[in-house]
C-alpha cells in the first residue's frame, strides 16, 4: 500500500473513532441506486455525512446519499456506505480506495456490494435481483494500477466468496425471494451500452450489465476482504426491448424492488456470525 493511501485510510479511520463509530461490524454493505431506504430499517443508529470523512468521495449521482452509517440489522453491528463513487464521474478507478481501504482498518468484515443492472438474458427479467458469480472487467481499468505493493498481483480466481453466496441462497429461500444469479460485465459508463456491445456482452457470458462494483471487488480482495455482490435489474439492455435504458428507469425499478432486496439483506445479516461490534464497543 502507498503510503499516501495508508495515511489517508489512517485519517479516516480516526475520524470514525471520534465520532463514536463501533470498531467493528458483522459486515459491510454498498448500498447502491434505489437502496439508500435500508438505513431505515437500523436501530442504534450512528452515521457520518462522506463530507466529514477526510478522503472519502463525494458523489454526484441522484440515489447516492453520500453518508456512512453504523447500526443494528438483524441483531447484528452493520456499516452500511450510502451511495459509491463511480469511474466514470472522475476516470479515477481507484475512486473508492479510502472507503474500501478503511473497512480492512475496522478489522475486515465481509462485504456485500449491491447494485443496478441491465439484463443481457431474456431469463432475468426487470424487477429480479440476482446474486453476481463472477465478473468480467470489460472497461481495462484497474484500481490497483501504479500500487508499488507485490500484492497488486491479487488472485481473482473467486472473487465472490462461496461462503457468503451459500448464505445469500439461504437468505432466499427462507425469505421466498426468487434470487438469480450470474456474470456481471462493467462497462464504464456514463453512456448507456449500445446494442452492439450487448450482443459482444452476451457472446461473452454475461449475464447483466453495469457501471460499478468491479473496482470495489478488486479493492476489496486486495485488502483480504469477502465479497458478496447482488444486482437489482432495473432494465432489458439496450436492443433487447423497444424501451431504450435510461437512469430514471433504472431509479424507478430499483425502487420498486427495494423492499424485496431489504428483506433479502434482512435475512442474509442475521445468518453472519455475531461480532464484538454487535455490543456496542467503539472505535
Amino acid at each position: 500500500m502507498s503510503r499516501d493511501h495508508e495515511a489517508a485510510i489512517a485519517e479516516a479511520h480516526a475520524a470514525l473513532a471520534r465520532a463514536g463509530f463501533p470498531r467493528e461490524h458483522a459486515c459491510a454493505i454498498v448500498l447502491g441506486t434505489g437502496l439508500g431506504g435500508l438505513v431505515d430499517d437500523l436501530e442504534d443508529a450512528i452515521g457520518l455525512d462522506y463530507a466529514a470523512i477526510p478522503h472519502f468521495p463525494q458523489s454526484a449521482v441522484s440515489g447516492h446519499a453520500g453518508r456512512l452509517v453504523s447500526g443494528m440489522l438483524a441483531g447484528r453491528r452493520v456499516l452500511l456506505m450510502q451511495g459509491r463513487k463511480h469511474y466514470y464521474e472522475t476516470g479515477d478507478a481507484q475512486a473508492m480506495r479510502v472507503p474500501i481501504g478503511l473497512l480492512a482498518a475496522l478489522g475486515a468484515p465481509p462485504l456485500l456490494l449491491t447494485n443496478a443492472a441491465g439484463s443481457t438474458s431474456a431469463e432475468i427479467t426487470p424487477g429480479s435481483l440476482a446474486m453476481i458469480s463472477d465478473h468480467i472487467a470489460f472497461s481495462g481499468m484497474n484500481p490497483l494500477i501504479g500500487e508499488s505493493d507485490e500484492r497488486r498481483f491479487v488472485t481473482m480466481s473467486q472473487a465472490y466468496d462461496p461462503g457468503l453466496a451459500a448464505l445469500l441462497e439461504q437468505a432466499a429461500g427462507e425469505t421466498g425471494t426468487a434470487l438469480e444469479r450470474g456474470v456481471y460485465m462493467w462497462f464504464s459508463g456514463p453512456s448507456f451500452e449500445t446494442p452492439a456491445e450487448i450482443r459482444m456482452a452476451q457472446v461473452m457470458g454475461a449475464d447483466f450489465v453495469g457501471m460499478s462494483t468491479v473496482p470495489e471487488v478488486i479493492l476489496a480482495r486486495f485488502y483480504g476482504l469477502r465479497v458478496a455482490g447482488i444486482s437489482t435489474i432495473t432494465n432489458m439492455a439496450a436492443g433487447l426491448s423497444t424501451i431504450a435504458p435510461s437512469h430514471d428507469e433504472t431509479k424507478r425499478v430499483a425502487a420498486q424492488a427495494s423492499a424485496d432486496l431489504r428483506a433479502l439483506l434482512r435475512a442474509f445479516v442475521g445468518l453472519l456470525p455475531a461480532s464484538p461490534g454487535d455490543a456496542g464497543e467503539r472505535a
